[in-house]
């Protein structure tokens, strides 16, 4: 994708909202340039001090170009967890009735089989645990219905990371005796769904392939259209959003691509990308989709647009570019 109307700028302002002990990245040399729906910063000096929330103004000639920095990438997993709690929130403001949070588990640098299958799955579930505990009122605890893989997920989380919990804890699949072919059985969500349930999470429905089409069939006939809210916590959904199955072996999930997943907000996401020209794709709602750059220990805003863009186009045009 070609850039155009490029201009260098050397100067920049910068309005403190807050103070912080977060590193916040000054740049003193940088080009601002229009790329696709969004603008990219051209970065070639750079240095740090410690604020928060900031708003840089690059300066050309009388005008200026606002760049927001609203949400600074999280420092840890508690930074993050505290920034998901509150999209989260805002987007239930806005009445967000699907709603995805996505994040790497092996650590904050780390991408998708970085860590061992089993031990990622771990992590989230320990994760959702603390998310859950600081986003959901304890009055709320026993209205929130928490969907696992299987029903061994569930035995499992009991035993560890929900043990004494007040949620309900259920399952989407069951084994079959074709277990070892990749076969499950589904579970009927109307029937797992009760009256009383307002909120419904469904963690890490990614290592079968039918778990994205049972979570559909939860959304469908339990959610919408009522007041019910659902979050898909770490489903790696971007594996269907990029074709990853292809359509003509798994047209289901072609169908979720084009008929299910445009419904859902991502509240919450992050996404590295390793390599050269290594770099994050961030969100925190209602924020913008943000390509992100390490600069000096840092990180700084290369390029943001309002819709997601494609992994394929932040690896191959966006972060090159900048």
């Amino acid at each position: 994708m070609p850039l155009s109307n490029t201009s260098t700028v050397s100067r920049l302002q910068i309005a403190i909202a807050s103070v912080a002990n977060h590193k916040v990245p000054i740049l003193s040399s940088f080009k601002t340039m229009k790329f696709g729906n969004g603008r990219c910063l051209k970065i070639s000096a750079a240095k740090t001090c410690k604020n928060h929330n900031f708003l840089i103004r690059s300066l050309v000639g009388d005008s200026s170009d606002p760049v927001r920095v609203d949400v600074p990438f999280p420092s840890d997993y508690s930074d993050l967890l505290l920034q998901a709690k509150k999209a989260t929130e805002l987007a239930l403001e806005d009445d967000k009735q699907l709603m995805e949070i996505e994040f790497p588990t092996a650590g904050l640098e780390s991408v998708p089989g970085d860590g061992e299958g089993g031990t990622e799955m771990t992590e989230s579930m320990l994760l959702i645990r603390q998310f859950c505990d600081c986003f959901i009122k304890p009055e709320k605890a026993s209205r929130t219905r928490i969907f696992f893989p299987e029903a061994s997920e569930v035995e499992f989380a009991r035993k560890s990371a929900f043990g004494g919990a007040s949620f309900k804890l259920d399952y989407l699949t069951k084994p079959s005796i074709f277990e070892d072919f990749g076969f499950v059985s589904k579970v009927k969500m109307a029937d797992r769904v009760k009256p009383e349930d307002e909120l419904f999470l469904v963690a890490y429905p990614y290592f079968n392939v039918n778990e994205m089409l049972v979570v559909e069939e939860l959304y469908r006939e339990a959610v919408e259209n009522t007041a019910r809210k659902l979050i898909v916590f770490n489903g790696e959904i971007d594996r269907i959003r990029s074709g990853y199955y292809p359509p003509f072996f798994y047209p289901k999930l072609a169908g979720l691509a084009k008929n299910f997943l445009p419904k859902m907000e991502t509240v919450y996401y992050i996404h590295n990308f390793k390599g050269r020209n290594g770099g994050k794709l961030f969100r925190c709602y209602p924020g913008p989709w943000k390509v992100m750059k390490k600069v000096n220990n840092t990180y700084v805003c290369l390029h943001e647009q309002e819709a997601m863009p494609s992994l394929k186009e932040v690896a191959l045009e966006i972060l090159p570019s900048a």
